[in-house]
């Protein structure tokens, strides 16, 4: 058990460094006048997370077509607002996570006639990710190396936060596990106990109905 919980960990550990170190780009998505599109992005508690977004104009040199703005709200896992912006072509959001677990973006576009489609470009990263290592490094007057170092270190923090928190998860479902197992334990012994009732129940009134009969 000791062998697989540790190698679960390790494997944990390198998709970590894998999440982290992996260059972040902005997504673009469609989306319908009337239709309402969500994305989600699992942050933990007290993580920093900015955001950025901005409707890509179809017509190259034009101004934007008054159809082509859209109401954007961030909700965390419990439905508190952390960002709302109506009617808007572009926008942004910065703000230190209180709660930890999936917040949502979610992108709505009124509806027009004739429908139309608007292409989002939108840029979401939370924790180490989040930091502008550039404005770090002009700000601090820092070598190449030292910012180097400091984004190593940062990035092993957050791994060493998310093995605590997937620790403590593990402890929650082993808790779980622990308290399922009993209740069955209970509802099956209840439930042998019903059983052999119903079946002395049976054979009474079996008897009973055999001995009016004079049948025994």
């Amino acid at each position: 058990m000791s062998t697989q919980i540790q190698r679960r960990s390790i494997f944990l550990v390198l998709i970590s460094v894998f999440l982290l170190w992996a260059p972040v780009e902005s997504i673009r998505f469609d989306l319908e006048s009337g239709h309402t599109k969500c994305i989600s992005e699992d942050i933990k508690s007290n993580s920093m997370t900015v955001g950025k977004y901005q409707i890509v104009n179809p017509n190259d040199g034009h101004p934007l077509p008054d159809s082509h703005k859209v109401t954007v709200r961030v909700t965390s896992a419990y439905g508190n607002s952390y960002h709302y912006s109506d009617h808007v072509t572009e926008g942004h959001f910065a703000f230190q996570a209180v709660e930890a677990g999936d917040y949502m973006a979610c992108f709505f576009a009124a509806d027009s006639k004739p429908s139309t489609s608007i292409t989002i470009d939108f840029d979401w990263k939370s924790g180490v990710a989040a930091k502008d290592w550039t404005n770090v490094a002009k700000k601090g007057s820092v070598e190449l190396m030292e910012l180097e170092l400091k984004k190593m270190f940062d990035t092993v923090q957050s791994i060493h936060d998310e093995m605590y928190y997937l620790r403590g998860r593990e402890d929650e479902m082993q808790q779980l596990n622990r308290s399922t197992n009993a209740k069955m334990f209970w509802f099956g012994f209840l439930s042998i106990l019903v059983c052999l009732s119903v079946a002395g129940l049976q054979l009474w009134h079996l008897k009973s109905f055999f001995e009016k009969k004079k049948l025994i």
